[in-house]
């Protein structure tokens, strides 16, 4: 039986039912919608009925806001779950009418083949962008992506089985699919000549009001520090000055990271230089004192107590980008097209990009970036290519190979 024979793309289900509704549970409220109660998982035919439960969790809710709350000190895994799950929860007790953890494996290849495909009545752009009736999809997923989503899955439900709430996980007979390709170098970076360009036209910004110039050192101090670091918007959206440390005559910071992983980061003079400028913009001593815990990314205003979100940076990086895009688009539209994509994830890529362009050995490159495979760091290895192209195609002349001698035409001769 084929996935399309199992379940045909499902229409999507009203939410007006007059069924009693009842609120996701805690801890903490992590899903942000109502479902039916009799759905809510109580009686899921998956449930484990024996043994000793380790979780307070009365129903599905409950036991997936658990899960949830592991992630709590990692804002971008946490939307990127709770958008998954919540995927989940509506096509299950909506589309297929079944609680999460009365789920099985046929139902789940359903969702596989779902996710690729959703109906245009999920993804209308009529569909507000908040409530049990929002829009859930922009399109259907690429493979790759339609793999990420199930991983994020199964590792729920293995969580629920190691938790005694579930008998067991559906996806443990999932086929594992191997590609056989190599993984493709990083694309999402920006090239030299447009980070250039980035930085100019920061350089343009309105400086007329208080405002404007609060506006303008930040964004300036912002750019420089991602690209400087290679940080995560959520490591430079938690770093304070009391994470900088000088040793042996070199500034360093102190990152603790993606899966709590600890690291210390080199910070050049030109990068310090930055800071120093951005303190004393807020009237902060360039000397930074051993209890000075201001962050390194302050409110416009300089709040020198709370930190900004990894949301807030994500916004001030993405709009200059937006900016800078438009006033590109007229000279080079690739360019603007790239920066109109770019985030600050961009700027982690870029900054090692840049990092390799210069020759800077991998292993160190992996360190700075936290990476814990060699293999990853290498896909940033972009200037090797661009050697290759230039040797290649410099001596190709319409399909010919040069060798000092043409043809009256201008086409090399083989020689």
């Amino acid at each position: 039986m084929s996935i399309e024979q199992v379940d045909p793309v499902p229409t999507r289900p009203r939410t007006d039912s007059p069924s009693r509704l009842v609120p996701v549970g805690e801890p903490p409220r992590t899903i942000t919608f109502l479902i039916p109660e009799l759905l809510d998982g109580r009686e899921g035919s998956n449930r484990s009925r024996g043994g000793r439960c380790q979780l307070k969790a009365s129903n599905d809710f409950e036991a997936v806001s658990a899960w949830l709350a592991e992630y709590a000190e990692t804002p971008h895994t946490l939307r990127s779950y709770r958008k998954e799950v919540e995927r989940l929860l509506l096509w299950a007790t909506g589309a297929r009418g079944k609680a999460l953890s009365s789920l099985t494996r046929e139902d789940l290849l359903a969702y596989e083949a779902f996710l690729a495909n959703p109906g245009a009545e999920w993804m209308s752009r009529e569909l507000p962008r908040h409530g049990s009736n929002r829009r859930l999809f922009e399109r259907g997923l690429s493979a790759g992506s339609v793999r990420h989503a199930m991983g994020i899955v199964s590792g729920l439900f293995g969580y629920l089985v190691a938790a005694g709430y579930l008998a067991g996980n559906p996806l443990a007979l999932r086929r594992r699919r191997k590609t056989g390709r190599k993984p493709a170098r990083v694309e999402r970076y920006l090239d030299h000549a447009t980070w250039e360009f980035v930085l100019d036209f920061v350089e343009t910004w309105p400086r007329d009001s208080a405002r404007d110039r609060q506006n303008y050192e930040r964004l300036r101090w912002v750019l420089r520090l991602l690209h400087g670091t290679g940080l995560r918007a959520s490591e430079a959206a938690k770093a304070r000055a009391t994470d900088l440390m000088f040793r042996r005559g070199n500034w360093w910071l102190r990152v603790v990271g993606k899966g709590d992983v600890e690291g210390d980061v080199p910070v050049g003079a030109e990068l310090m230089q930055a800071y120093t400028r951005y303190r004393e913009f807020h009237g902060l001593p360039s000397v930074i004192a051993p209890d000075d815990v201001s962050p390194l990314v302050m409110s416009i205003a300089g709040n020198r107590e709370a930190c900004l979100t990894s949301t807030a940076i994500y916004l001030i990086v993405k709009d200059v980008f937006q900016r800078a895009a438009e006033a590109r688009n007229a000279v080079d539209p690739a360019a603007a097209k790239m920066l109109r994509r770019a985030s600050t994830h961009w700027l982690r890529h870029t900054a090692a990009t840049h990092q390799a362009d210069a020759g800077t050995d991998l292993r160190f490159i992996q360190k700075n970036l936290r990476h814990a495979s060699l293999e990853t760091t290498a896909l940033y290895l972009h200037a090797e290519d661009d050697r290759r192209h230039q040797a290649t195609g410099g001596r190709l002349v319409f399909g010919a190979i040069t060798s000092g001698r043409r043809s009256s035409t201008g086409v090399g001769v083989v020689g």
